[in-house]
């Protein structure tokens, strides 16, 4: 707990939120869904789509499983963290899309547009989150004591 939490003590008339609002719910499924699409997209590309080499180029889909739970919990820290490793996977996408023809170009290009959507939900979750507890602070603080 912060030292401010503890000064100010939720008001039993204002008690700490426990459902998340429904823009909150929607950038989290939001991402989700976009976290598992660019699983599934990474693991069908290397392996069945377009393989490249005899297909050791899945493992990349292994980092994503990590912030699945953390996403499905709405923890604000995987959000945060989610939100910038995400772009290697931009980068990657990028680079194979200029790169690539065929398939693999249209794979790529799937790529970088799930990592802005992921990208996208992570920041929207943030700034709701952050903008909520600043409320809720700001109302306590408003309170008299």
């Amino acid at each position: 707990m912060s030292a401010s939490h503890s000064q100010n003590p939720p008001s039993p008339a204002e008690p700490l939120r426990t459902q998340a609002s429904s823009r909150e719910a929607f950038s989290r499924n939001l991402a989700l869904a976009a976290l598992i699409a660019l699983f599934l997209l990474s693991v069908a590309w290397e392996l069945w789509l377009a393989p490249t080499g005899r297909g050791t180029l899945a493992i990349k889909a292994l980092p994503l499983l990590v912030p699945m739970a953390g996403l499905w919990r709405y923890r604000l820290y995987t959000f945060r963290w989610l939100s910038l490793m995400i772009w290697l996977y931009f980068a990657e996408g990028a680079v194979r899309a200029a790169s690539e023809s065929g398939i693999g170009m249209w794979l790529a290009i799937a790529e970088v547009l799930l990592s802005v959507l992921i990208f996208v939900a992570c920041a929207m979750q943030v700034r709701l989150r952050l903008a909520a507890a600043k409320a809720h602070t700001a109302a306590a603080n408003a309170q008299p004591g």
